[in-house]
């Protein structure tokens, strides 16, 4: 994006300002979108329509970042509102995009292009935000993680400050009912470290040991990549599945990293990441598997190299 320079041949004072909002913008529609190539291309645009307006326009708005946010926050809602369909014609289980941990990788990124990896935004979380309605989604996430009033929420849902009030307090009980306590980044890493060695030894008991009796595993190849096709169900299905997978596909490295914030795992084949798996652990048992291995959503992983 480029700009004219002001007066003198300096650039705009307040282009500062205004592009300091990128990554709050980001982190937003990530939060929203559940997709970071998404949640870029509603930062694009937003920052389309602000350039579009002349310069007197724009000096009229008394706050840039919060007219940036009203219009960010209300192309997710429009985007909300039409993903079910596309999600209907999506091949497959629809998982959100994995996020990795900059610290673990070396990638050029933008550090303005960075999502915050915070409890909001853990794969768990994620997957829940999925069942809220759109309005529910962004009452919620712009008021309980990003503090907004609901005075300002209201401006962009389109409805009043009380009703989204009300929309928050069913987004937070849907929270609630769907995710215990979560377990210690220790106890996780543990789980999931013991996990993986009992994956590489094909060693179908120590996995079924590591797996909550009812545990789900969902993948999702978006068509492009062999995934199940639905969710396996039972911590022994999920099991001989993986084992089964080991067995057909050779030359497959496991390795632990940070996926969302959390202890997750990457398989690479000849160097090249396959697939990223997050998890919901509690009580020392793996609850949730989430396996993405759509290419498309895994280009932040693709062009980085874990660092060890």
């Amino acid at each position: 994006m480029t700009t004219e320079p002001g007066p003198g041949g300096r650039l705009d004072p307040s282009l500062d300002a205004i592009m300091s909002e990128r990554r709050q913008l980001i982190n937003l529609a990530y939060r929203l979108l559940g997709s970071l190539a998404d949640a870029e291309d509603v930062v694009q645009e937003t920052y389309a329509r602000w350039y579009a307006m002349s310069r007197s326009q724009q000096q009229d708005i008394a706050a840039p970042g919060a007219w940036l946010t009203r219009v960010a926050g209300r192309i997710c809602l429009d985007l909300l509102g039409s993903a079910r369909v596309r999600r209907e014609r999506y091949v497959g289980e629809w998982v959100p995009e994995p996020l990795p941990d900059r610290g673990e990788w070396s990638a050029g990124t933008d550090p303005a292009d960075r999502v915050t990896l915070d409890e909001s935004i853990n794969m768990a979380f994620l997957v829940v935000l999925e069942s809220m309605t759109p309005a529910e989604r962004v009452a919620f996430i712009l008021h309980d993680v990003f503090r907004y009033p609901f005075a300002e929420v209201a401006e962009i849902v389109g409805r009043s400050p009380a009703a989204c009030r009300q929309l928050a307090t069913s987004a937070r009980r849907r929270i609630d009912a769907a995710q215990p306590a979560a377990a210690p980044t220790a106890e996780q890493a543990r789980v999931v470290r013991g996990f993986k060695q009992a994956w590489e030894a094909r060693d179908i008991n120590a996995l079924i040991g590591f797996l909550d009796p009812a545990a789900t595993a969902i993948a999702d190849g978006g068509g492009q990549v062999d995934a199940a096709p639905r969710p396996i169900e039972g911590g022994e299905q999920i099991a001989r599945y993986l084992v089964d997978v080991s067995g057909r596909v050779r030359g497959v490295t496991i390795l632990e990293c940070t996926v969302n914030g959390q202890p997750g795992l990457v398989t690479q084949m000849n160097g090249t990441v396959t697939a990223v798996l997050a998890f919901d652990i509690s009580d020392n048992r793996i609850r949730h598997v989430w396996a993405v291995r759509n290419p498309d959503k895994l280009r932040q992983w693709t062009t980085a190299q874990l660092i060890r």
